[in-house]
């Protein structure tokens, strides 16, 4: 059996992203439970009408599947991680299981991808720690599913699309 072709700049990403992600879903998990204790908390991630964590963790999308969003995070990101941390020892994975990351990868960018669009064009409200999740999904993905010596360059321009949309949906509330 081939084993996954993976390089050290993937694994690096897939630890450094997955860690990074952890603690997100970690804060916003335990922001989560202050709100369900005490309604009228203001998560610390609330800043003002536009960056508000507070009335996206009140919504429906962040409870997709009956439970908070955050919690997928902590189980998706811990593999990741420990998925990085296997790669960086120098450990050749068989490719079903690079196949296996990269669905999962997938799915998680996916998920990430409806969850921005929610978060710009359904709810009109941006969470800081979410924007970390985004932040870290996309190069995740990227280094995941490509070998390409321009993956910097991929990552960059989709950040920067993120960016154009995020200033175009709220362009109003931030000129000033």
């Amino acid at each position: 059996m081939r084993p996954w072709p993976v390089d050290r700049a993937t694994a690096r990403w897939l630890l450094g992203g997955g860690l990074i992600g952890l603690v997100a879903a970690f804060v916003l998990t335990v922001e989560k439970i202050a709100l369900l204790k005490d309604p009228s908390y203001v998560p610390t991630c609330s800043i003002n009408p536009l960056l508000s964590c507070g009335s996206i963790m009140k919504t429906a999308q962040a409870e997709v599947f009956g439970f908070p969003n955050p919690l997928l995070g902590i189980a998706g990101f811990a593999v990741v991680a420990c998925v990085g941390t296997v790669l960086l020892t120098g450990a050749e994975l068989p490719s079903w299981f690079g196949w296996s990351v990269r669905g999962g990868l997938l799915l998680g960018l996916l998920f990430v991808h409806w969850l921005i669009y929610q978060s710009l064009y359904v709810i009109g409200a941006l969470c800081p720690y979410c924007m970390v999740v985004w932040a870290v999904m996309i190069p995740m993905f990227v280094y995941g599913w490509s070998r390409s010596p321009y993956r910097i360059l991929m990552v960059t321009a989709w950040y920067l699309l993120i960016i154009a949309l995020i200033l175009l949906r709220f362009w109003s509330l931030v000129r000033m």
